[in-house]
């Protein structure tokens, strides 16, 4: 599937890749992808969140993906919904962090027996990439650009998706934005 990747989509990829290493996180998630597409300039995806304003925003895009890495990567549907059986998250991170530091339930740290170099993908980021062969495949695409990771981090429920609807960044303003209209997700 790399094969069919633009040079800004492999940058995007060996970026997540470079903040896993930068962490010393184990595997590259969702999130290590939006913030590889938030240090990228001059590409697709870069023009759509600049136009969408999360590009002039990136610090507080950033700051928002370490809060939800604090609480273990959960969305705030997630703890919405723990909220709902009577489980109190920011609670519950606030007695790991008192105890074990600050971060601790972000997942991190500790590479016990890992191999040291390029960090495995995990299940979430390649349903993006995968999810980015399928948006590029449901436009007519005969490659996949940063603009259809971007698509596909919209498309798929989780933190990404939900920090950047805050922001305003969903997959038919994108879609609008690009491509001048709305689709149906492919993804």
């Amino acid at each position: 599937m790399f094969e069919r990747f633009t040079k800004d989509a492999r940058d995007v990829v060996k970026g997540a890749v470079a903040h896993v290493e930068g962490v010393g996180a184990g595997t590259v998630d969702p999130e290590h992808l939006l913030l590889a597409l938030l240090d990228r300039e001059g590409s697709r995806a870069s023009f759509a969140l600049e136009a969408l304003g999360p590009g002039e925003h990136r610090e507080p895009v950033r700051q928002a993906l370490r809060e939800a890495r604090r609480r273990a990567g959960l969305s705030r549907a997630e703890t919405d919904a723990l909220a709902g059986l009577g489980i109190d998250v920011p609670e519950i991170v606030a007695r790991v962090e008192e105890v074990h530091g600050v971060g601790a339930m972000s997942g991190g740290r500790g590479g016990r027996g890992r191999r040291t170099g390029r960090g495995s993908f995990g299940k979430g980021a390649k349903d993006v990439l995968q999810g980015a062969l399928r948006v590029a495949v449901a436009r007519g695409d005969r490659h996949i650009g940063d603009e259809h990771i971007l698509l596909a981090l919209t498309a798929r429920p989780g933190v990404p998706a939900e920090v950047l609807a805050d922001r305003g960044v969903t997959y038919e303003s994108v879609t609008r934005v690009l491509y001048g209209g709305g689709e149906a997700k492919a993804g």
